[in-house]
């Protein structure tokens, strides 16, 4: 098992950041690429601050959740204090999105054993 020392925090966002760009459309996903560039950090730390107070304000309309950590891993990219608990955060985070699918996929087959008469 790795201890806190052994973990690479930056190769663990850059994991979830690959993940997150597996998840939108092709056009915001080459966007979210160009972003990850060095070269890009003039825009990149403007924009990380605007998602995560987006995100913040999720019960607003047009803003979400989804914002928050989007704009969590931009800002880690830059201030390497933030690697570890940006990284611990969105493990937390994956592993509930994964609780969460594999809870909804339970209840599909349920529900479909329930309607074949099991």
């Amino acid at each position: 098992m790795n201890t806190d020392d052994s973990i690479d925090y930056k190769a663990e966002i850059d994991r979830h950041f690959a993940w997150f760009e597996t998840k939108l459309p092709p056009g915001p996903a080459k966007f979210v690429g160009w972003l990850r560039k060095p070269s890009s950090k003039l825009v990149r730390i403007p924009l990380a601050l605007l998602l995560v107070l987006g995100g913040i304000f999720s019960i607003l309309p047009i803003l979400g959740l989804w914002m928050l950590p989007l704009g969590l891993i931009l800002i880690a990219q830059d201030i390497p204090l933030l690697e570890k608990p940006v990284a611990q955060f969105l493990g937390w985070l994956e592993r509930k999105w994964s609780e969460r699918q594999s809870a909804k996929e339970a209840a599909k087959e349920r529900v479909k054993n329930i309607d074949r008469g099991n």
